[in-house]
């Protein structure tokens, strides 16, 4: 939603600026002086891709909350009044050098509570309205913006807008007529967008699911670009011969980036993995990309699932067989390496949140695409 409103508000002012007052995943970055800092991982996107020159990095990231930071907060060695001016002062320096800014905030209206610093909070210190965004449906969506919307009232916080993200297709003029009908009496503010579920979004890079399962991508490097979805990703614990039949005979022409998951110890299934990722790759001629390319992953578990813990410790659990290892790099097949349990490994990737990468341009431009077209701008700088 950030980079459509970014991509719409530069298309109306001539300098935009942008600020995530708030973050929590954050990475290291160069700034303009050649220093290293971190700041949230939106803020590198948001930063390079529209090429936001006029703001330094040190402005867009004011106040990040790393693992720890909400310990030292409630024991005193962090201020509120701290908090608060870094965000105040950055946004000054923001909003000088801008004709507009963008301000995004982090998930739901009541992250930062904690060390009283939550949307709500900060949309308050800058001065700023606020365009709210939910998840699909109706009453559920509804119930939730309610929530939200509270919490801004409290702090004295207008609400511009509302947006529908990941709404069913077949479901958005129904969705838009009651939602719309809905937010124009209660609250007297618009709808200003009903945005149809895009799948593709959701999609996870190999290079995010290696990053989120803490694992080695031991071969298969020219995979790390490409997308897989949650819903291929599989537990493996069958025979061999089971796992041929159902993942490859039966689903050949089906599936395209099956993300397989099974213990290191597995050998059978690994080097039937290997056996048809070869047969693959000379049908394809060693392309991964192509519409119908097959570029499944193989991700070995070194270790066990938290629930059910080894009791003692044997060092032929952790290391799949060199000899295997050898043929994945030799072949180029993608295969990883974590030390999640299998069952962990699993919930770690249908679990995952993937985050837009600078490295990802392809990703952005689609994000872009489809929900640009569908926020009425118009209508959300109604009074600007």
């Amino acid at each position: 939603m950030s980079l459509a409103l970014m991509s719409g508000l530069q298309k109306r002012f001539g300098k935009v600026g942008f600020i995530k007052p708030v973050g929590q995943q954050h990475i290291a970055v160069e700034d303009e002086n050649g220093a290293t800092i971190r700041v949230d991982k939106d803020c590198q996107v948001m930063k390079e891709y529209f090429k936001l020159d006029h703001v330094r990095y040190q402005d867009v990231s004011p106040v990040i909350i790393p693992r720890g930071y909400t310990t030292k907060y409630i024991d005193g060695a962090v201020d509120r009044a701290d908090q608060e001016s870094a965000i105040m002062k950055a946004f000054g320096t923001v909003s000088s050098a801008s004709d507009a800014v963008l301000v995004e905030g982090t998930g739901h209206v009541g992250v930062g509570s904690v060390v009283e610093l939550n949307n709500a909070r900060a949309a308050a210190l800058v001065g700023a309205d606020v365009v709210l965004v939910a998840n699909g449906g109706i009453g559920s969506a509804f119930d939730e913006l309610e929530m939200n919307r509270k919490m801004f009232e409290q702090e004295g916080v207008a609400i511009r807008g509302v947006v529908l993200n990941k709404v069913k297709v077949d479901k958005l003029e129904k969705v838009r007529e009651k939602m719309g009908k809905l937010l124009a009496d209660r609250w007297g503010v618009p709808l200003l967008g009903v945005v149809p579920d895009l799948p593709f979004l959701g999609r996870a890079t190999l290079e995010g699911l290696e990053q989120s399962l803490d694992a080695t991508l031991v071969a298969g490097t020219k995979c790390r670009g490409l997308h897989y979805g949650q819903e291929d990703a599989f537990l493996i614990t069958t025979g061999l011969r089971r796992y041929l039949r159902r993942c490859f005979q039966q689903r050949e022409d089906l599936w395209r980036r099956p993300v397989f998951i099974t213990h290191a110890t597995r050998d059978d299934l690994l080097l039937g993995f290997l056996a048809h990722h070869q047969k693959k790759a000379v049908e394809q001629g060693g392309s991964v990309t192509g519409p119908t390319d097959w570029a499944g992953v193989m991700v070995l578990s070194v270790g066990a699932s938290e629930m059910f813990p080894d009791l003692a410790d044997h060092s032929d659990d952790r290391e799949p067989l060199d000899y295997l290892i050898k043929m994945a790099v030799d072949t180029d097949a993608p295969v990883m390496i974590t030390k999640l349990g299998t069952i962990d490994a699993l919930d770690t990737i249908t679990r995952f949140t993937a985050k837009h990468t600078i490295r990802d341009p392809g990703r952005i431009r689609a994000a872009i695409a489809h929900y640009e077209p569908q926020i009425d701008f118009d209508a959300m700088l109604n009074g600007t």
